[in-house]
């Protein structure tokens, strides 16, 4: 029964409009945290009626292409404004 409870509100925010701003720079974050590869950057995220902004700094353009690319896959996500600066160290 309690499993039933927890899954009620997660299967009805599939139903929902548009995905807040907050919900978006979460799950941004989630990705970007969770992969291997740039999880470590110091990389900020925010978003602005859908469009995320990443500021900050990463090591290389391999992984400012990929904080793109990863922001881009989230849902509710318009566009990426990508800020981040290449400093080596």
């Amino acid at each position: 029964m309690l499993f039933v409870l927890v899954l009620t509100p997660l299967l009805a925010e599939k139903d929902k409009g548009p995905v807040s701003d907050d919900v978006i720079v979460d799950q941004v974050k989630v990705k970007i945290a969770d992969d291997s590869e740039i999880g470590g950057q110091a990389i900020q995220v925010d978003s602005h009626n859908g469009v995320v902004v990443l500021t900050g700094k990463v090591t290389n353009d391999k992984f400012k292409v990929k904080a793109e690319k990863l922001a881009k896959k989230v849902k509710g996500v318009t566009g990426v404004d990508n800020r981040l600066a290449i400093s080596p160290n």
